[in-house]
């Protein structure tokens, strides 16, 4: 296990900034963000709540003093460091898989001797009893579909995805009855001889409902039933922290996104939590911003069960003022896209005419219970909210400082070009970022039927698709969702999709301008450009470390994004790229043609982006499949370079986050320091119930 480097995500400043009522909103907000830390261990792993619980027991039986529990222990100090970095990367990913990459860690010090680190403290040892063969045992090496080096805790039971025909079938029930799937799990069992599953609800209710399955013939022998209460404890905890936090509002339409939210956790009804993110759209420049509930659907085998996070975020008003700038005019750089026709009439058939500009600010993170803390989100994870109501992206400033510290991929780049690539990676990264979330997932229109008879487009004269040049010939049907039709691939060609975007656009003198690079600029629009196609190399080979060539499975999203965009690069922008591999001396290089960057390379982006989005738009998910997975297929030359990737990977990152707590009347904030123990000490100080 790699060394973390830990890094303190700092809020001081803004939290200073708040008033009285909006500290205690926020206060509570945080409460309820971390109370759902609980769900997410269990969404990761068996054991997870249980070494949470013995990192917690261990360090209170030393309060905090390592090395005295070293001594005690009569272990070296070095032994000590490697438990403490185990501890700060299992607290830091929400549990003992990556959240980028989905393998699993287990610790570098020896069972011997950690067992000899809790002798000393009887809940430790008890609770190390039974979780110690877990945490080290390999396989599972990663998350992804049951096998024998693989788990998931969203299919319960054996073989529980085993039939295709039925876990498909159970998706059609579910989809008849309005049930959607985000909050769920899926229990798989025996009972008196019948073949039975238990559609497993986040609620605080505690009810059973047996379906009748006469509607679906391939379930007529099978017990198919919704058991509410899934995390039924966690849940109940965050709705009191919700109903606090709710007397400081600052506004009836927080009121009532808590209401709605409150009542969707109380009964696991996803309309309702609906209803709450069509309000929180509306909520525009909040003092606190917020996101609560199940969200991300990345580590679901099949693309469509979400993980739990929240979220609280104090705006940065500066930072925010130039994302507010470009969303004013990000309307005429959606003209500049590959599949808009740009006539008198709109934008044609797969873009909205009209581009709602949506809230866009940058946040301190104050907290952040996930097991990924991105630099930026879009929200809702619904479409047709987003294309309805609206959308927010937020960009996390304290977040973004990580990518400032570090030069991800720098052994890839040519030694005479390291230190332009190291002085200009994050101004281009982070203008990508914020063309990702805004332009990259708030863009495009899904042709569909939105209820019976009633389309969104002509049926009769269907639009020309720009791909074949015939009218299309499919589209999503009454309330087939993108997550639904596209499944295991819904999430990582949707970041694919985002992530070329961003890069299509970068070259923009408008965007450059906006964030203040010109030709009078110490970095100039050219340096800035050259190094964004560099780092489309880097990453691109960067994300075959998220590849097992065992199982031949993509343990990340984006990972495989950026592969199969850099490998469509290689195979489609006239020898604009050029790999080299040297095995003995363990390097490999990315290297791109600078004269022909745009010429070459932007035409290459549009072609992939354009096919991309048409199959998303027209929900033709058999194209897409096979031109996707063509992409993101790992060769026995990428196998070759994967094994350099590996070699020199860069050492994971662990955040120190800030908690919040009362002192008689008034909220403080308390700071730890960017180590493995302080990482340890914010969350034994979290109150994690």
């Amino acid at each position: 296990m790699d060394v973390p480097v830990v890094l303190q995500l700092s809020v001081a400043s803004a939290f200073n900034g708040l008033t009285k009522q909006e500290k205690l909103y926020a206060h509570y907000m945080a409460k309820a963000a971390w109370r759902g830390t609980r769900i997410i261990l269990r969404q990761v792993s068996p054991e997870a709540n249980g070494i949470l619980d013995f990192i917690l027991a261990l360090y209170r039986s030393c309060k905090g003093d390592w090395e005295r529990l070293a001594t005690t222990a009569n272990i070296a100090p070095e032994e000590l460091e490697k438990f403490l970095d185990y501890a700060a990367l299992f607290l830091s990913n929400n549990g003992n898989y990556f959240g980028s990459g989905d393998q699993k860690f287990v610790p570098d010090i020896s069972k011997e001797y950690l067992t000899k680190l809790a002798s000393s403290h009887s809940p430790a040892r008890k609770l190390l009893a039974h979780i110690l063969d877990e945490m080290y045992q390999m396989p599972p090496h990663g998350l992804g579909s049951p096998s024998p080096l693989y788990q998931t805790t969203y299919y319960l039971g054996d073989d529980c995805l085993g039939s295709q025909d039925d876990i498909s079938s159970i998706s059609k029930l579910m989809e008849d009855q309005s049930l959607h799937p985000e909050n769920t799990r899926l229990h798989r069992y025996q009972e008196s001889g019948f073949d039975c599953y238990d559609i497993l609800q986040a609620s605080v209710d505690e009810s059973t409902v047996t379906f009748n399955n006469n509607g679906q013939p391939w379930l007529s022998n099978k017990i198919i039933r919704l058991v509410r209460g899934d995390h039924e404890q966690e849940l109940e905890q965050i709705c009191k922290c919700l109903r606090r936090a709710s007397k400081y509002a600052s506004n009836p339409a927080q009121k009532q996104v808590l209401q709605y939210t409150m009542d969707s956790f109380l009964l696991g009804d996803l309309e309702l939590y609906r209803s709450a993110q069509k309000i929180w759209v509306t909520d525009k420049a909040p003092s606190v911003e917020t996101v609560l509930g199940f969200v991300e659907p990345y580590r679901d085998p099949l693309g469509v069960r979400a993980e739990f996070e929240g979220i609280v975020g104090i705006p940065d008003p500066i930072a925010t003022e130039r994302l507010k700038k470009l969303a004013s005019v990000a309307d005429t750089f959606v003209s500049k896209l590959p599949w808009v026709d740009g006539d008198a009439n709109g934008k044609g058939p797969f873009e909205r005419d009209i581009f709602d500009p949506p809230e866009f600010s940058s946040a301190h993170i104050l907290a952040y219970c996930s097991s990924n803390i991105f630099p930026g989100i879009n929200l809702p994870n619904y479409n047709d909210i987003r294309q309805e109501v609206g959308y927010k992206n937020i960009i996390f400033s304290n977040r973004m400082v990580a990518e400032k510290a570090r030069t991800r991929g720098l052994h890839m780049v040519s030694e005479s070009e390291q230190e332009k690539y190291r002085n200009h990676r994050f101004h281009s990264y982070y203008i990508w970022v914020v063309l990702h979330e805004i332009l990259g997932h708030g863009t495009g229109k899904f042709l569909a039927e939105v209820s019976e008879d009633r389309y969104n487009f002509d049926p009769r004269n269907p639009p020309l698709n720009p791909l074949t040049g015939s009218p299309v010939d499919c589209w999503y049907g009454v309330g087939q969702t993108w997550t639904g039709v596209f499944g295991d691939l819904a999430t990582t060609v949707d970041e694919c999709r985002a992530e070329l975007v961003g890069a299509y656009l970068i070259d923009e003198p408008g965007i450059l301008a906006l964030f203040g690079y010109t030709e009078e600029s110490d970095i100039k629009p050219g340096d800035l450009i050259y190094n964004m196609y560099l780092q489309l190399g880097v990453d691109g080979l960067r994300g075959l470390a998220n590849y097992d060539p065992v199982t031949q499975n993509w343990g990340q999203a984006h990972s495989r994004a950026h592969y199969a965009i850099f490998r469509h690069l290689l195979r489609d922008s006239d020898d604009l790229y050029a790999v080299y591999c040297d095995h003995q001396t363990r390097k490999l290089t990315v290297q791109v043609d600078r004269r022909n960057t745009l010429q070459k390379g932007k035409p290459s982006l549009g072609r992939m982006l354009l096919k991309l989005h048409i199959y998303r738009c027209t929900a033709d998910i058999s194209n897409c499949r096979e031109f996707y997975e063509a992409l993101s297929n790992v060769d026995d030359e990428a196998l070759r370079w994967r094994e350099v990737v590996v070699d020199h990977k860069d050492p994971p990152l662990a955040f120190c986050q800030a908690n919040t707590y009362l002192h008689g009347q008034d909220v403080k904030l308390k700071e730890y320091e960017p180590t493995t123990r302080g990482v340890i000490q914010s969350w034994a100080e979290r109150e994690i119930l």
